[in-house]
């Protein structure tokens, strides 16, 4: 049993020893497969890389033949035109020494010419000046026999003719004299009638005057000094400002306000008397006052406007023609107060109405409104007829109302009682003895037509006429207008001006241009 035991043992190991080394006899047979097939590959990657490589080599050979023939193309160009242009420089340098050799020799020809033509003239000269000499003497010499020969001197010989031809001439004289005696009494007679002409406008312009100043009463003649400020800072911030003409003379405790403008009058005298009071007269409080002026002033015409329509009993109106029936009072027409004018248009407007069987209300609302437009004629383009039935057609008024407003300057046929009322309302307002001054209102409309012309400018912010029409003041938008542009507008609007405006003597134009820069401190 033991020996079959161990004969098994020994036959698997036996068994065991077989398969081993057969199995490494497979995996020795099998690595050299493989070993083979590695060479192989690597072969033919080598083979790939150097056929690569020689594709490489032969690509960049024949980039760098293009390369050299771009350059050599590129040289022979450059080579080209460094030759044309050595050329041109060469063809330029020959024609400039040409023209200088030419201007040189006629340079030389034009000084012989002139030295030449000099010594002539220095040649003439002599020979004039001898002819002069010789000239002179012979007349000597010929006064000489002719005193010799009369028997007496020249001055004697001049004394006898003179009396001569005055004794010829004396009828003449005489004639001549009564002749002009004649045409200077003629002229006399006009030169008289035109002094008194003269006489009689200039009168009419001192009234034109009183009517287009306000006087300014002081304490004493020291806040003439404060008024004008250093440098006439003060001056000139209330005039720029205000837009009138502020007038400081040598006349004890008073200062005169001008402008043709009664609203902006109104405003300046009042500020002026604010600032006075108060005794602070500086730039920055002369620009306080005068906007709480102005803010009073236009709620003053409202409140005015308001109680005149309460008075008249005409209705319910829009704020806003109120408010230019109050303004009405700054305004004057042929030197007749406007507001005066319309009231008492008004007023008969609803007498005559009432005698002819109309509405007296609408006829007194029509008086009252006939000329509402002249309240907007400073601040806008146009007659007083389109303006004011514009703005009340804007407000709805009654037809009669703008049919009135037509009428009565004949724009349209009258239509109704109330507008015929309304149009002989305004002919007897106007036609009243002393109403109307048309001196005065011929200047008013040359003044406006000047601040009309100036505020038609592109960049134009304000623009006034001061010193009674003889000086424009024109501010402008400093952003928007330059200080060469602001010399160039000047020029312009004196220009216009000229071509467009009938005056006398001159006018001012000042254009200014300020830059102001503001912030606040929070």
């Amino acid at each position: 049993m033991l020996n079959e035991l161990l004969l098994g043992g020994g036959i698997v190991t036996i068994g065991g020893l077989a398969g081993f080394f057969i199995s490494k006899k497979i995996t020795n047979a099998n690595f050299d497969i493989y070993t083979d097939h590695a060479k192989a590959k690597a072969i033919v990657i080598e083979n790939e890389a150097h056929a690569l490589l020689q594709k490489a080599n032969i690509k960049s050979k024949e980039i760098e033949l293009e390369a050299t023939k771009r350059y050599e193309d590129a040289k022979k160009r450059a080579k080209a035109n460094l030759s044309q242009r050595e050329n041109d420089v060469i063809t330029k340098e020959e024609t400039f020494k040409r023209y200088k050799l030419n201007e040189e020799a006629k340079l030389h020809n034009d000084s012989t010419v002139l030295k030449s033509k000099l010594v002539n003239v220095q040649r003439t000269e002599k020979s004039i000046n001898s002819l002069k000499r010789k000239y002179e003497n012979k007349i000597d010499e010929a006064l000489h026999a002719i005193e010799h020969c009369a028997g007496m001197t020249k001055d004697e010989a001049k004394a006898i003719l003179l009396e001569k031809i005055e004794e010829k001439s004396r009828g003449e004289i005489a004639h001549i004299v009564r002749k002009y005696e004649i045409e200077a009494k003629k002229e006399a007679k006009k030169k008289a009638n035109y002094i008194l002409a003269q006489a009689t406008s200039r009168f009419a312009g001192e009234f034109a005057s009183e009517r287009l100043t306000n006087l300014v009463h002081l304490d004493n003649d020291e806040l003439k000094g404060r008024i004008i400020g250093k440098e006439g800072r003060n001056i000139k911030a209330l005039e720029t400002l205000m837009g009138v003409d502020i007038i400081i003379d040598d006349t004890p405790n008073a200062i005169l306000v001008s402008s043709f403008n009664l609203y902006r009058r109104a405003i300046a005298t009042k500020s002026l008397q604010l600032l006075i009071a108060d005794g602070r007269i500086q730039p920055a409080r002369i620009e306080e006052i005068f906007q709480k002026v102005s803010d009073e002033f236009e709620a003053g015409i409202l409140r005015e406007g308001e109680e005149l329509v309460a008075d008249m009993n005409v209705g319910v109106m829009h704020p806003e023609l109120m408010k230019l029936i109050g303004r009405l009072r700054y305004r004057a027409s042929y030197g007749q107060n406007a507001l005066a004018h319309t009231l008492e248009v008004a007023h008969l407007a609803g007498v005559m109405s009432a005698e002819m069987g109309g509405d007296v209300r609408l006829a007194k609302r029509a008086g009252l409104l006939h000329d509402i437009g002249k309240a907007l004629t400073h601040d806008s383009d146009g007659n007083h007829v389109d303006l004011g039935a514009d703005i009340c057609n804007r407000y709805n008024e009654h037809s009669i109302v703008i049919n009135a407003i037509y009428a009565h300057h004949g724009h349209e046929e009258i239509t109704s009682v109330e507008s015929g009322a309304v149009c002989a309302a305004d002919a007897l307002s106007a036609a009243r003895p002393g109403a109307r001054r048309e001196v005065l209102e011929s200047f008013l409309k040359r003044v406006t037509e000047i601040e009309e012309i100036a505020s038609s400018y592109n960049g134009v912010k304000q623009a006034y006429a001061i010193n009674a029409g003889r000086e424009i003041r024109v501010l402008v938008n400093a952003s928007l207008i330059n200080d060469d542009e602001s010399i160039l507008m000047a020029k312009e609007i004196a220009k216009e001006i000229e071509e467009k405006v009938q005056y006398p003597g001159d006018i001012k134009v000042n254009v200014i241009r300020e830059s102001r820069a503001v912030e606040y401190a929070k």
